[in-house]
């Protein structure tokens, strides 16, 4: 019985496997792109996954073996052309109906974030547009600054009466903060993080993202992304990710259901800090109910549900992510350390508004090179929706030295898209681009007027109608926190030069070289800032 059951099982898995393979060994027989260059493939059935996974400076290695054009490849020997070519990219981004978001990835996006942002296309992405504005984000700017002072408290609490330095491991606290500003900010819920309290969001939060079975339960998610039949299969890692998922969107449920119900009673219950229906939630629900906006063009409660894990990954990931960046860069670079705290201390208060946080030029240019250098993440994917050609900048000089001024792509042909590796051109930012230097953003390139991002002209938070809209969010709640860390606390690096490194994808973070954890860490000196 058991054995009729497990060999069509075991059948058809290398069926599909056999059909991969020899699916990828087609397209590279008869691809265009056949005669570009680029590293060898590790393995039969993952390419160069592996290597990209646990190494988030590995394609920017190829990059100087074979320059802003080359081929990798990706899962089952798929071939994927990376190119940091600024006119193609600006090609791509202008062509959205042609380079979308690669159906696979799509499909692990649905799996985990239902139909919110990060999983919609054309129409349906443009209704899902919450309030990311200006006004809006600078109503949020009190939720930052109370977090910030939270974990400053907290910090200060660790160091002794002599001053004596502890060493603080800071990513991990950035991450529960950035946590709590998103749960007050996002759906006005008290996630706990910084209280070390066990609220359902916060253990679902940790069983989802910060488990020891995270990244097999991602690599699984992908595999059922690309083999549909393993989504029925019970294993293990399906199961640890299913429950808590479900209990994620039961709870967002509740949490629209009371959103709805206050909004349309007016009686929008308080918090203690945060009040009157601003979190993102209630802006995005009282959108979706202007009596201006069609019925077609409203969003479904599943919609709407599907905005608070999308809320959650990228409110809480990257920004944390970006703020230690920042420490560790300002940790290293003691001059620019200096520099922007006695910019902040012409602040008389400890609660600046959004507009004073903009107005400190210094804390702009420390973010932005902060975003340029160690934009959290590194690349982004698009896959050609028909055969197209893909104009460059500069030729390219393929192995038989045939000089091209563009690239056939074939319907299907996926496309990276580096931006780590644009952000530090050194064509565009000069011979120091790999520099921590804030004060470059006095004088921006002219080159750099090219580069077809959404803010500062730069790809951390890429460009056209998929550009992270919440791009003003995660800036200002990083002025906000570098505004309170730096002026109360002196930060100094507690491991040897050099001793910080990059973890592979999907979000840079990072870690400790040389020990066995590659999920992130960043500990730091701190010492009290003592004020004249």
């Amino acid at each position: 019985m058991v054995s009729q059951l497990i060999l069509p099982v075991l059948g058809t898995l290398l069926f599909y496997l056999a059909f991969h393979v020899f699916q990828a060994l087609y397209h590279r027989i008869t691809s265009p792109l056949r005669g570009m260059v680029g590293p060898p493939s590790s393995s039969l059935y993952l390419g160069n996954f592996m290597e990209m996974a646990d190494d988030g400076l590995v394609t920017e290695r190829w990059r100087q073996d074979f320059g802003p054009n080359f081929v990798f490849k990706g899962l089952f020997n798929v071939r994927k052309l990376h190119t940091s070519d600024i006119k193609a990219i600006a090609y791509i981004v202008s062509h959205p109906a042609v380079y979308r978001k690669d159906p696979i990835g799509l499909s692990s996006a649905r799996r985990f974030f239902g139909n919110g942002l990060l999983s919609a296309e054309f129409d349906d992405h443009v209704r899902q547009n919450p309030a990311f504005g200006a006004p809006q984000i600078r109503q949020m700017s009190e939720v930052f600054t109370d977090k910030s002072s939270k974990l400053r408290d907290i910090w200060d609490a660790q160091i002794t009466e002599d001053n004596s330095a502890p060493i603080i491991e800071v990513l991990s606290w950035l991450g529960l903060m950035a946590m709590d500003v998103i749960g007050e900010a996002g759906f006005n819920y008290q996630l706990g993080g910084l209280d070390n309290k066990p609220t359902d969001l916060n253990q679902i939060f940790t069983q989802l993202f910060r488990s020891p079975r995270t990244p097999q339960a991602n690599a699984f998610r992908t595999l059922q992304a690309t083999i549909p039949l393993l989504r029925s299969l019970p294993w293990s890692g399906s199961r640890a990710f299913d429950a808590p998922r479900k209990k994620l969107f039961s709870i967002g449920k509740e949490l629209v259901q009371k959103s709805k119900l206050a909004l349309n009673s007016k009686t929008i219950e308080t918090s203690e800090t945060f009040a009157d229906g601003r979190d993102l939630l209630s802006l995005l629900i009282k959108a979706n109910m202007a009596a201006d906006i069609p019925v077609h063009q409203r969003m479904s409660d599943e919609e709407v549900i599907g905005q608070i894990p999308t809320f959650l990954i990228a409110g809480q990931g990257t920004t944390s992510t970006a703020s230690a960046w920042a420490l560790h860069a300002l940790s290293v670079n003691r001059g620019a350390q200096e520099k922007l705290r006695t910019e902040l201390l012409t602040i008389p208060n400890e609660t600046p508004t959004m507009d004073e946080l903009n107005s400190l030029v210094y804390l702009d240019w420390v973010v932005r090179e902060t975003m340029r250098i160690y934009s959290p993440i590194v690349f982004v994917e698009r896959m050609a929706m028909q055969d197209d050609i893909l104009p460059l900048g500069k030729p390219y000089i393929d192995s038989s030295g045939g000089v091209h001024e563009n690239l056939p792509l074939r319907k299907g042909q996926i496309v990276h898209i580096p931006i780590l590796a644009v952000n530090t051109d050194k064509e565009i930012w000069g011979e120091d681009a790999a520099e921590f230097k804030p004060e470059r953003w006095e004088h921006v390139p002219k080159a750099a007027s090219a580069v077809p991002g959404v803010w500062a002209n730069l790809l951390s938070f890429f460009a056209g109608p998929h550009n992270c809209i919440g791009f003003r969010f995660s800036v200002v709640e990083q002025k906000a926190l570098l505004f309170t860390l730096i002026r109360a606390f002196e930060f100094e690096t507690a491991v040897s030069e050099g001793g910080i490194g990059r973890s592979g994808t999907p979000i840079q973070r990072p870690i400790v070289l040389g020990e066995k954890d590659k999920s992130g860490r960043l500990p730091l000196i701190v010492r009290r800032h003592h004020r004249l």
